[in-house]
């Protein structure tokens, strides 16, 4: 499996991510650890995983990273692996109420650090934004984290193009650092942001991919395969919360297309609409969170597809 330059890091990591949502919780972890097996076996090394996974799950509070911390440890692969886990996640009851203080980042940090059983996190996420607080205080927070040696780069998830390029402009300026990459929700299908529970999520619209592109910013994205809405929509098999979040007539005209792109190359259309994020012209790695080695196996397929940018923009319809 190639290698993806994250810049201004040496961080050298696989083009495809394995999520760990449910690690540990209704995916036991043997079942993980077989997942995480073939991904290794295949040339995998970027694992993502969570400070605030499965709190929602009765003694589901840091199941996921203890569950990766444990592979990592019995495979005895730390110097092979790039870890990197999100903190600072709002309280569930109230998500309104930002944790970004260095306090609050703090004690998720170490906990983190603690599950996972490692003395440094390699990309370590600030899992909200907090547009309230001055980025040039965030900054000064995560800069003394790497100082300190407990991470060695830092990153936004659900923060917008405009606040990470304050932060990095503000960073670049007083030789601090600054943030490496972002973690929005993204995939081929357009999201109905508006109609998603969840108000605090960011996506890779299309003023980001602007910005990505412009930057050559890495991105990490999440709900990379959008729930499987393409494959399931052509199976007609959607369920409502798949709906909900993606269908709309872009997505429709995407459909169609994404179909297309599938018979040219002979190839799934899961490949072809991971093979959307993995051939853009920055560097993208999505995470994917396969349940079995056959779906993993799918995923992976994905990386013997490069699309040209005429695809690129073929798929990208409104």
């Amino acid at each position: 499996m190639r290698r993806i330059a994250f810049p201004n890091t040496d961080l050298q990591v696989a083009p495809i991510v394995m999520g760990s949502t449910d690690a540990g919780t209704t995916l036991p972890e043997a079942e993980v650890f077989a997942l995480f097996d073939a991904y290794f076996d295949a040339g995998g090394n970027f694992l993502d995983t969570a400070h605030v996974y499965a709190v929602w799950r009765p003694h589901g509070a840091g199941a996921s990273e203890r569950t990766v911390g444990q592979w990592i440890k019995t495979r005895g692969v730390r110097d092979q692996v790039t870890i990197a886990t999100k903190g600072a996640h709002p309280f569930l009851d109230s998500m309104h109420v930002p944790r970004m203080s260095q306090a609050e980042i703090e004690s998720d940090l170490d906990e983190s650090l603690e599950r996972l059983g490692v003395d440094v996190i390699d990309l370590y996420w600030l899992h909200r934004d907090a547009v309230n607080i001055p980025v040039e205080d965030i900054v000064g927070i995560m800069d003394g984290f790497v100082r300190a040696g407990k991470i060695r780069y830092w990153g936004g998830s659900n923060w917008s193009p405009e606040r990470i390029s304050a932060a990095n402009l503000f960073a670049r300026s007083y030789g601090l650092a600054g943030l490496v990459a972002s973690q929005p929700l993204g995939s081929l299908a357009r999201a109905n942001m508006a109609a998603i529970p969840d108000q605090t999520l960011v996506d890779l619209n299309a003023a980001a991919l602007d910005f990505h592109r412009e930057t050559g910013l890495p991105v990490v994205p999440y709900t990379s395969q959008a729930k499987g809405y393409f494959t399931k929509r052509a199976e007609n098999r959607l369920k409502p919360d798949d709906r909900l979040w993606f269908d709309n007539p872009t997505n429709d005209r995407r459909f169609e297309r994404v179909q297309e792109l599938a018979r040219r190359y002979g190839t799934t259309i899961t490949a072809v609409a991971l093979a959307y994020l993995t051939s853009q012209s920055f560097p993208c790695t999505p995470i994917i969170g396969p349940r079995t080695v056959s779906q993993l196996r799918e995923s992976l397929a994905a990386l013997n597809l490069t699309l040209t940018p005429e695809d690129i923009a073929y798929l990208e319809v409104d």
